[in-house]
């Protein structure tokens, strides 16, 4: 039986524009969510610390991944862009506390990011299809 994508969670708008991306896609056992940055009652969170855009990003993280009938358990890559070196020892240690044991692999590079956040996370999350 061919298994086909499947887009999770409904479309991606900011200031009243629906992005050309998905949140999510499952396509077979895996699920890949796009790049999360911080987002405060429907808008980008361009103020607070790391350690708050980080908890925004992982807290949306979770429930993209719930939609998607996954966990954060289920991640097993994880890509993160941060806008300053000197945010990571802040940044590590709130994505400690959402990945205490098991964690996924993980990439971390210092960019230019393309909206004015000081963090952003892509993960990809393994989850066997029943049946």
């Amino acid at each position: 039986m061919a298994r086909t994508k499947q887009v999770i969670g409904g479309p991606l708008v900011i200031g009243g524009r629906t992005l050309s991306l998905s949140r999510a896609i499952r396509a077979g056992d895996f699920v890949f969510l796009t790049g999360q940055v911080p987002f405060r009652d429907g808008q980008v969170m361009t103020t607070g610390s790391i350690e708050e855009q980080t908890r925004a990003v992982l807290d949306d993280i979770k429930t993209t991944l719930g939609e998607g009938g996954c966990a954060l358990s289920d991640v097993v890559k994880a890509m993160v862009w941060l806008r300053d070196r000197a945010d990571f020892p802040g940044f590590n240690a709130v994505y400690g506390e959402y990945f205490p044991e098991e964690p996924p692999t993980r990439s971390a590079v210092v960019s230019d990011l393309l909206v004015d956040v000081r963090v952003e996370v892509e993960v990809i999350a393994y989850k066997p299809v029943a049946g």
